[in-house]
Parts: C-alpha cells; sequence; structure tokens
C-alpha cells in the first residue's frame, strides 16, 4: 500500500454471518487520513461472542495488531483472519482461520486466503456430502441424513488439501495481486460440532495449540483458569507443526526440488555452511536452529541460481517462485475429539510465537475470564519483547477460544451416522497423541541491529537526564521501599510477572519480597512516565490507566518537541484482571530506553528498581562468570566483591560480524570489553617503529581495558577487529570509574 493511497479493510477478516452467496467482497475500501491509519493499528471483536456448535460451547474473540515498522510507517497490516459460523449451512460447524502475509504483495494475499479458503473448503464438503447422500442407506430420509451425516477423517483431511490447493492455484491465476514473491500462511481449526471434534489445517509457521486441563477439579465456567496463588493448571500442547527449515524433513524436501538451504549470514559468507547436516543418519529436527536463529537470523530457502526468494518457511499459499523450491501449499492436518480437559484453543500469527513459548501463551490466557482479554494480554506482551529485542514489530494476530463445556449429549444420534459414513471409508481413529515440540526456537537474544542501536544510544546518553535515582547499587536499601500489600494488589502483581521470563524461577520468599519493593506510583494523565533515549532502571506493571507507547525517529531523538508515532497502547483493569507490564530489561542492565511512555488516563503502575530485583533475585550465572572475568583485570583486581557485583550490573551486551572494527587505535575510548563464548577476534598494536603485533582473543579475553583512567582523553592502543560473528559485554569508562572512584573516597587503596 503507498503512502499516497491508504486504505483499510472494513469489517477486516471476518466473514462471520456472511449470505452464503453474495457479489459483493467482504473487505470494503475507504480511504484513510495518514494520521487516522497510523492511530488504527488494532482490528479486534467489539466483545466477546458466546456460541454453541452442536456439543461444544464456547467463548472466542480475535485481535489483530499491525506492526511497527520505522522504515515504513505506513505499512499495511499483513494479518487477516476469518471466523465462520454456520459453516456449510450447519449451526453446529465453524471455520475459525489466522493468515499471516508476506512480501510486497502480503497483505492482498491474506486477504485472498481469508476471502476464498473458507467458501472453497465449504463448496468442497458438500460436494462430498452429497456423494454420500445419494449412496444407499439404513435411512433413506435424504434431508434429514445430509443434515446430519459426517465424513470420515480421511476424505475430510483429502477436502482440507484440496480446498488449499484450490486456493494456491487461484491466487497464482489472481489479476489484483502479485504472488511471485508475496504469499501467506494458513492456520485454521474446522469444528464438528455434532461429533466434539476439531481439523486443525496449518500452511507454514503460524501456530495453533490446545491447553489442556492436568487438574482432576476441573474449573467452573466463569471463573479464571488458573488461580493466582499457583502455576497454570493448564498444560500447553501443539495442534500443528511449523513448516520451517528447523524441520529436518522439511529441509529435505525442498532440497530435492534445488533448494538451497542457508541463513543470512551464511549467504553473506559471515558463517560456515555445512553441506553434511542432512546426510542420511542425521537426526533431530535442528541443532542447527539453536545456532543460526541466536541474533533472529533463521534458515531459509533460497534458489540455486540467485539468492531469492529467502523464505522462512517451506509451505506457504502463493509464492510461485518459492514453489519450484518445494514451498508448497499442501497442508499437514490433525483431527481430534474434544474432551472437557480441553480449555483453551489459540491460532496465532508467527509474531506471537517469535518471544513465547506455547506454554507461556496458554499461561497468559488462562489468567483471563474473558477470551478478548487473553489476546489483549498475549499481544500486548508479544509486542512489548519484539520492541525490547527489535528495532521493529510484527504484526501481531490471535483468535482466542475458551471451551467452557463439551457435552455427550448427541452420542445416540451419532452412532449410525459414524457407522455409515466410516462404511468402506476406512476413518481411522484420531490423532490421539498430540504433536511433539518440533517448533522453531524461542528467540531469546536482540538482533545484532537492535544491540548496536541500544550501545550507541548509551554512549550518546545525557546522564543528566537518567530517569534513577543517583545512589550506588551498595548502598541501596531495599527495605526503605518495603510495603505491605492488600491482598488484591499482590493478585494484581502477580497475574502481570507469572508469564515473565524473568520471575519464572523464584521462590516463594522471593515472590513476597517482590510484592512488598513493588512501589506504588500514581500517575496522571499527559504524565510521562518514561522517555526514550534516557536510561531506565525500573520495569513497570500497569495496575490501572491507559498508556502511549511512542516512538521518535532516531534523526529526532533530541528534539524535545518530537512526540513521536503511538504504536501501542497498553491497558491496565484491576476488574478485567488485565496487567501488562514494561521495561523488562531494565531489571537486566541499564539500557536506553527504545520508548517513550506518556499516560492517557489518570492511573497506578507499580515499579521495581533493578537493584531491588538484583537483591531479590540471585544473579544469573552469566552474571556471576563476569564477576570471574572482571576479577582477572589488573585495575579490577582489588575490588570487593560487592562493587564488582555492581560493575557486573553495568555490562551489557554488543553484538558484531565478521570483520567489523570494535575499536581503533588512537580513537578516545569510552567502553572496555569482554568476549563471550564463541566469539573470536583479533587485536593489532603498532609499535614505535611502525611494525605490527598480532594477538588472538577468544572466550574471557578482553582489550580497551588501557582507557579505564581518570584521563578523559585516554586513547585505545590497538586495533580490534572481529574474527566471527560474537558477542562481547561492554563495561563504559564512566560506570567503571564511578565504582572506583566511590571506593577511593572511602579511603581503599588500590594498586
Amino acid at each position: 500500500i503507498l503512502k499516497s493511497s491508504i486504505f483499510e479493510a472494513v469489517n477486516m477478516g471476518c466473514s462471520s454471518s456472511k449470505p452464503a452467496a453474495t457479489n459483493k467482497r467482504p473487505g470494503t475500501l475507504r480511504r484513510l487520513s495518514k494520521d487516522d491509519y497510523l492511530n488504527q493499528r488494532i482490528d479486534r471483536i467489539d466483545e466477546t461472542c458466546a456460541a454453541t456448535f452442536g456439543g461444544v460451547s464456547v467463548r472466542y474473540a480475535y485481535l489483530s495488531q499491525r506492526g511497527y515498522y520505522p522504515d515504513d510507517p505506513y505499512k499495511a497490516n499483513q494479518d487477516s483472519y476469518s471466523v465462520t459460523k454456520n459453516f456449510i449451512g450447519r449451526e453446529s460447524d465453524a471455520f475459525f482461520g489466522v493468515y499471516d502475509g508476506h512480501g510486497r504483495d502480503g497483505d492482498k494475499c491474506a486477504q485472498f486466503a481469508r476471502d476464498h479458503l473458507p467458501p472453497l473448503t465449504a463448496a468442497i464438503v458438500k460436494k462430498e456430502l452429497e456423494k454420500e447422500v445419494k449412496k444407499p442407506k439404513l435411512d433413506d430420509d435424504g434431508d434429514e441424513l445430509k443434515k446430519s451425516i459426517e465424513l470420515p477423517k480421511d476424505v475430510l483431511q483429502s477436502v482440507m488439501t484440496k480446498s488449499h490447493v484450490e486456493c494456491n492455484n487461484n491466487m497464482h491465476s489472481c489479476k489484483d495481486l502479485d504472488d511471485t514473491l508475496s504469499g501467506t500462511t494458513s492456520i485454521s481449526v474446522y469444528l464438528h460440532g455434532n461429533r466434539n471434534k476439531i481439523t486443525v489445517s496449518n500452511v507454514g509457521d503460524s501456530r495453533a495449540v490446545i491447553g489442556r486441563s492436568t487438574d482432576s477439579t476441573l474449573k467452573k465456567e466463569g471463573t479464571a483458569l488458573s488461580s493466582s496463588s499457583s502455576s497454570s493448571t493448564l498444560k500447553a500442547f501443539a495442534l500443528s507443526r511449523d513448516q520451517t527449515p528447523y524441520r529436518r524433513d522439511e529441509r529435505i524436501r525442498c532440497k530435492k526440488s534445488g533448494a538451497r538451504v542457508l541463513s543470512l549470514d551464511q549467504i553473506e559468507g559471515l558463517e560456515p555452511v555445512n553441506e553434511d547436516e542432512d546426510e542420511e543418519g542425521g537426526e533431530g529436527d535442528v541443532v542447527l536452529g539453536e545456532e543460526l536463529d541466536e541474533g533472529g537470523d533463521p534458515p531459509r530457502i533460497w534458489s540455486p541460481h540467485g539468492d531469492y526468494p529467502g523464505t522462512a518457511f517451506t509451505r506457504s499459499l502463493g509464492d510461485a517462485i518459492a514453489e519450484e523450491l518445494g514451498v508448497c501449499a499442501e497442508p499437514e492436518m490433525l483431527s481430534r475429539e474434544l474432551t472437557k480437559e480441553d480449555k483453551i484453543i489459540v491460532l496465532a500469527s508467527d509474531g506471537v510465537f517469535e518471544f513465547l513459548t506455547n506454554q507461556s501463551v496458554i499461561d497468559i490466557c488462562a489468567k483471563f475470564t474473558d477470551p478478548l482479554e487473553a489476546c489483549r494480554a498475549v499481544v500486548a506482551e508479544s509486542y512489548e519483547l519484539w520492541l525490547q529485542y527489535e528495532m521493529r514489530t510484527d504484526d501481531i494476530t490471535m483468535i482466542c477460544i475458551f471451551i467452557d463445556d463439551v457435552s455427550s449429549g448427541s452420542t445416540k444420534d451419532l452412532q449410525v451416522i459414524a457407522s455409515v459414513a466410516s462404511t468402506g471409508s476406512g476413518d481411522g481413529a484420531d490423532d490421539d497423541d498430540l504433536i511433539s515440540n518440533t517448533a522453531r526456537p524461542v528467540r531469546t537474544t536482540m538482533t545484532a541491529e537492535k544491540s548496536r542501536a541500544i550501545m550507541n544510544a548509551k554512549m550518546n546518553m545525557f546522564r543528566s537526564v537518567r530517569d534513577v535515582d543517583q545512589f550506588e547499587e551498595k548502598d541501596f536499601d531495599l527495605e526503605s521501599l518495603f510495603t505491605e500489600k492488600t491482598a488484591e494488589e499482590k493478585e494484581s502483581i502477580d497475574e502481570a510477572i507469572r508469564a515473565s521470563v524473568m520471575f519464572q524461577n523464584i521462590t516463594d520468599d522471593q515472590r513476597e519480597l517482590i510484592y512488598k519493593a513493588m512501589e506504588p506510583m500514581p500517575v496522571k494523565e499527559g504524565q510521562t512516565i518514561i522517555k526514550q533515549g534516557t536510561a531506565g532502571d525500573r520495569f513497570y506493571i500497569v495496575d490501572e490507566g491507559r498508556f502511549e507507547v511512542r516512538i521518535v525517529p532516531a534523526n529526532q531523538i533530541n528534539d524535545d518537541d518530537a512526540v513521536g508515532n503511538c504504536v501501542h497502547v497498553y491497558e491496565g483493569s484491576r476488574e478485567a484482571h488485565s496487567h501488562p507490564s514494561f521495561g523488562e530489561l531494565a531489571l537486566m542492565y541499564s539500557a536506553p530506553r527504545a520508548a517513550s511512555i506518556i499516560a492517557k488516563s489518570d492511573g497506578l503502575l507499580w515499579a521495581l528498581h533493578r537493584y531491588a530485583f538484583n537483591k531479590v533475585v540471585a544473579e544469573q550465572s552469566s552474571r556471576l562468570e563476569a564477576e570471574k572475568l572482571l576479577k582477572k583485570i589488573d585495575v579490577f583486581k582489588k575490588l570487593p566483591s560487592d562493587s564488582l557485583k555492581e560493575l557486573s550490573s553495568s555490562l551489557c551486551e554488543a553484538k558484531f560480524t565478521r570483520d567489523d572494527v570494535i575499536i581503533n587505535e588512537g580513537d578516545v575510548g569510552d567502553s572496555m570489553f569482554i568476549v563471550l563464548p564463541g566469539g573470536s577476534c583479533k587485536s593489532v598494536l603498532t609499535s614505535k617503529d611502525g611494525s605490527e603485533s598480532e594477538v588472538e582473543l577468544k572466550e574471557g579475553g578482553f582489550f580497551g581495558e588501557e582507557i579505564l583512567t581518570g584521563d578523559p582523553d585516554k586513547k585505545y592502543l590497538s586495533t580490534v577487529t572481529a574474527t566471527n560473528k560474537m558477542t562481547c559485554w561492554t563495561l563504559q569508562k564512566f560506570d567503571a570509574m564511578r565504582v572506583i572512584s566511590s571506593l577511593r573516597k572511602e579511603g581503599a587503596k588500590m594498586e
């Protein structure tokens, strides 16, 4: 969508209650102003919908949030979705789908799938039902039989394959879009209420997950699916497998069509290529994945003739060029019967699962009684993680279905129907064994681009505008923050931190201390909570109120009048049990804020200082290792343990690719560096006579420590260049000298 021609799809993605035949495509277009388009990032159902499909009673909701792309703020939401009740004319059936587009015409491809896949599927199902009706039956009442007959599993899965392939072929021939290098994924659930069954069809790397009760006592309708005082009683199971090059079977299939499977770093020669990784005898889906996706660089599909198309998935609708390389439209399917233990079904685009595990998504959903609030919470958490670890965010779309009851009341009628339907068809048992965990690795680190942006911002940051109190960690008095919290306040805090990785392994005693250390922070409308570019040392939980996330372009960061674009809104409510959080990275290290947070209403926040968190929660093993490494550096050898701990909390990760020049001999320095595992670099020192000496530095090696003096113009003595993709701890001179100066003031003797 061009900036000069901005449109919004009205009723986008909702095919519910549409007439069976219509000449008007859903998704009428209307022109929007640029400001309207920027603000209308969220498309959702107005309120949760309750429905009964045969013996299955559900409540469902959906929400889609357009991503934030700094280089293209007007980029269209390339996700879409569909919810079709009265599927094939039956009140007992429903079809739910999520479609994640990609490429220049990705939005059009996703909308095409949304508009065509459900009716194509319905038409083919009806044809198969007509065939069954025409067969000799025990019951000669054709109309009644047509309403109640069910297709056997193998026939229905054949129908789903046909509809996806036909939708793919129709997309190729559509004149309104170009799917040469564009396409869409598709994840759908076809609910057959009369049989209490679902059929899940997956093309690509969007995902379906089910949350099943592990308690013998099932929760009643209208109550949260997990208590606030314990971990979730629901266990997440995959209903689909990501079809990506992380899977060995998918890699081999595409390679047979001539595809190359490489990451971007491998394409650019920054990482080695193992040609024998998929030879016979290899095991596992990917040892490959854990290595290549460290910084958001997954394996991709490439032509043998050039660096295209570069898809990170192995199946899709559209993608005509990738189709020649084995990227096909045939879905993988799973059919199973729903039981009373099944409580939540989630369909979502890969933007949700980039940083969240299946279990984390189910845990978040289980905190709510309303699936719309669950959608809001999951999307908000995903969005926050994207902002923390990336320079952009993906489009994020989710359908959440709460299963309130699964009745067996229609079994009597189904026994005859099932026996008729299975005659001669070989209708086998359901896929009772839910899919094993073969998903792509969840991202836990930021990209090199994001790391460099944080490092640059930190170097340019004005210490006078820090949003933290000016005290040393060793002088920090944790108990001075303690305030007793009510049971309701503890519940709000617990709801917010339960799904956070930072709080996953805390003990009950540590949890109680965190409750006490949380500072209540009343706010007024218009108040700036966080200013982009300033250092952050606090993590925030929204108890009540609305808060805008605004990002100012890099070239306006020092403009006090710049307000930036609103890219997200956090909404907290005790009544709705909705308590989003932001600023989680501040608990690990002091880094510049990636965005500004501004209150759009009066409200209340809970704030947790990093120093408080460090005193409550044991330091991570990597930080403990960092303290040992710091102890080896001459200038730090005499430091007491609490000072080393304070220095380690100031360390920040920086990522480099091969041939990056990290420091230059003769440049005024402001940071020293420690090489982390897997990294290597070369340090070249030029002597007075012009000769050069070279030293290789590997894990645990350090450089740049010569600038840690009181001389503000102290220069680096060598040039250091990365020899592979590597990560370093960086320690700024300011932080090191602050600790050293503090000790000198106390009369500590240092050599």
